[in-house]
């Protein structure tokens, strides 16, 4: 056993209206307009200072917008030196369940696993989100969460959000949606920028697996409990842990409870402020 938001995409249809005719290279173009919006994104938050630290500061997404007894399964994939793994047990109990799951892809994640990135990109089943560029909190000024420095500053901040939301609408043809950051931590400038550059954040109110170090009985415990409408974090980087194991224990329970399962696309969305 193994243990769009509307002010985003008008600044970017703006900064690519400004460019238009200056150039025929796309590469260029896209380029250009990243730094546009990334000054124009610069300007705006220049003289603001938080006041908000922590994973459901305001407009953070915590738990769908419905009384249904469904559940959003989420499972962020971290990437890095100790986060790349795939729990390929995991992602196959899912299909073979037609369990519906939203994934959150780290930019490191995706540069060691691209063809298992690619083809989890087509099952429909799967939705794959933004987990950010480096796996760091949003934070104007570097705060640390879990012992894991924040972005150093605003420039960090935007890129960390942006450049990873390139990679993925390159891949997948389309803009990712939803952004969570690595811990899942945020300040609430934070949360603007990624409304700005297209994406709701998402957070969560069940704690699935603690960074993958629940053990088989406490995933089991911690999705049993979940209630109509809820988001679970889970991480499917850590083959080598329970998660799977805890999931694949659960699940049967829940649909003797008569939950069914969902992407965080399906539904609306509630923040707790």
């Amino acid at each position: 056993m193994k243990k769009t938001h509307w002010i985003g995409a008008c600044l970017l249809t703006c900064s690519l209206t400004m460019l238009a005719g200056t150039t025929t290279n796309p590469a260029i173009a896209t380029a250009a307009s990243d730094a546009t919006l990334k000054q124009q994104l610069l300007n705006k938050y220049k003289n603001q200072v938080p006041k908000e630290w922590g994973e459901s500061v305001t407009g953070v997404r915590t738990s769908l917008k419905t009384t249904d007894k469904v559940i959003a399964l989420t499972f962020d994939a971290c990437g890095g030196p100790h986060g790349s793994g795939y729990d390929a047990e995991l992602i196959y109990y899912l299909r073979q369940q037609g369990i519906p799951a939203t994934l959150f892809i780290n930019s490191r994640w995706i540069d060691a696993n691209l063809q298992t990135f690619l083809a989890l990109a087509k099952i429909p089943q799967f939705e794959l989100e933004n987990h950010g560029t480096q796996h760091r909190p949003l934070s104007v000024n570097g705060k640390p969460a879990w012992g894991i420095n924040g972005t150093a500053n605003l420039g960090d901040m935007i890129d960390e959000v942006l450049n990873n939301h390139r990679k993925m609408e390159k891949l997948l043809g389309h803009p990712p949606k939803f952004f969570r950051s690595g811990t899942a931590f945020y300040d609430e400038i934070g949360v603007k920028v990624a409304n700005d550059l297209g994406e709701n954040v998402a957070g969560y109110n069940v704690l699935g697996d603690a960074g993958a170090t629940f053990n088989t009985d406490q995933v089991y415990n911690a999705l049993i409990n979940a209630k109509p409408g809820s988001i679970v974090l889970m991480h499917m980087n850590h083959p080598e842990k329970w998660t799977a194991e805890g999931v694949k224990k659960a699940i049967p329970v829940l649909k003797q409870k008569g939950f069914r399962f969902v992407k965080m696309e399906d539904y609306p969305l509630l923040s707790l402020r």
